[in-house]
């Protein structure tokens, strides 16, 4: 046998034990889809989750998609309530509950999405309903929520915690 017939068999044979080669979106894309049957969603409720993840990835440029349900995001973190879901966990950790770190504004509108704000900023806010909040920056720092004209809607100085109505709430100043 030729030369260039054994190294085109061996290629073909390691291609064959070795099997596909998968790109870095195709095995992300593989464990989101592992994360949402672990979690027991449907295939509606996958998609529906899915649906929710684009648009805030459509809203957000500096958005990135880190599990299932977990955006990073320029200000910090939001996870999504998964469908039929009762507590919002991020589905990649789903036996951690999430907490408020100290140094951090923390949100849960009024979907159950829990926005985690730790760096400061001025940032777009998309959540929705009655829900709550904890400043848990240093003391004294004040978090500023704002109108969709920019103009300063209400604040509040950490440390503490209450509830809102986010639906009027546009934009967020952590700090």
């Amino acid at each position: 046998m030729s030369p260039r017939k054994i190294l085109a068999t061996m290629t073909a044979t390691a291609a064959l034990i070795a099997g596909p080669v998968l790109t870095a979106e195709a095995s992300t894309t593989t464990a989101f889809s592992q994360q949402t049957r672990a979690a027991g969603l449907t295939a509606a409720q996958t998609a529906g989750l899915q649906q929710q993840v684009d648009a805030l990835l459509a809203s957000d440029p500096s958005a990135r998609q880190v599990s299932a349900n977990k955006l990073s995001t320029a200000g910090g973190s939001v996870v999504l309530r998964a469908p039929g879901q009762s507590e919002t966990r991020d589905l990649a950790a789903p036996d951690t509950a999430l907490a408020c770190n100290n140094g951090h504004l923390c949100i849960v509108d009024g979907n159950g999405n829990n926005y985690d704000y730790y760096r400061c900023g001025y940032y777009d806010f998309n959540g929705v309903g009655n829900g709550t909040f904890n400043n848990n920056q240093t003391s004294g720092t004040r978090a500023r929520f704002y109108n969709s004209d920019g103009s300063e809607r209400w604040s509040h100085v950490a440390k503490g915690s209450g509830t809102a109505s986010w639906t009027p709430v546009y934009h967020i100043r952590p700090c």
